[in-house]
């Protein structure tokens, strides 16, 4: 397995989906509750194998990450073979957590107690594998307005 199941909400919201992926397998209903109550090895198998998929599909599509933090923000662009990042670290007791305080950041990026950093690098691993990595840490795919919002105060 290349990445990890998914959850029991995940399988759930994907339920027509997999059973699109089973029926593909020619694997009915009647089959599939055969398969799990005979064979969970299997059944594990064809479980690991669609949640593969699904992850290797959304994190092609993935274009933005962000960590969110009390005090710092990690910004991430994913290109094709870069990621970029901005870091911003905010120096005085405020939660980035709350609406309040994203707020103010939003409004005063450029005051003296933040620090806002850029970087670049090339993948090290595969493109996905990274990006799966920054979501188990806790990332969250995003859709890359604060991060162009930033980007454009530091060009």
């Amino acid at each position: 397995m290349t990445y990890r199941q998914l959850t029991k909400e995940q399988f759930e919201s994907l339920h027509s989906e997999f059973a699109q992926f089973l029926a593909t397998q020619s694997i009915d209903v009647k089959e599939w509750k055969q398969i799990k109550e005979e064979k969970p090895a299997v059944a594990e198998e064809e479980m690991n194998i669609f949640s593969d998929i699904v992850w290797e599909d959304v994190l092609t599509k993935t274009q933005y990450l962000s960590h969110f933090s009390k005090t710092s923000v990690n910004l991430f662009k994913c290109d094709a073979d870069k990621i970029h990042r901005i870091a911003i670290k905010v120096n005085w007791d405020i939660n980035l957590l709350e609406q309040k305080g994203f707020e103010w950041l939003m409004q005063n990026p450029m005051d003296n107690s933040v620090d806002i950093f850029k970087g670049s690098k090339s993948y090290t691993l595969k493109r996905n594998l990274e990006l799966f990595d920054l979501i188990e840490k806790g990332s969250s795919i995003d859709n890359g307005e604060v991060y162009e919002y930033m980007y454009g105060l530091t060009v």
